[in-house]
């Protein structure tokens, strides 16, 4: 029965095995890279939120002197 293609061998499953895991650490890969892209602009943008925020809050504040008579 060599050569049966209904026969399926240890060394065809390791194969296949081997194909999944590298299709995954390819895709792990990728997923952190973006992860990491993703993670610097949210950053960013909250940085520069923080500060717009800060400049008005400093723009329109009321001054109050207190004097004491």
């Amino acid at each position: 029965m060599e050569g049966d293609p209904l026969m399926v061998e240890r060394a065809d499953i390791e194969a296949k095995a081997r194909q999944i895991e590298q299709a995954l650490v390819e895709t792990k890969e990728s997923v952190q890279e973006k992860a990491v892209v993703i993670a610097v602009v949210v950053m960013a943008v909250i940085v520069v939120a923080f500060l717009i925020g800060r400049r008005r809050g400093k723009k329109g504040a009321a001054i109050i002197e207190v004097f004491k008579a």
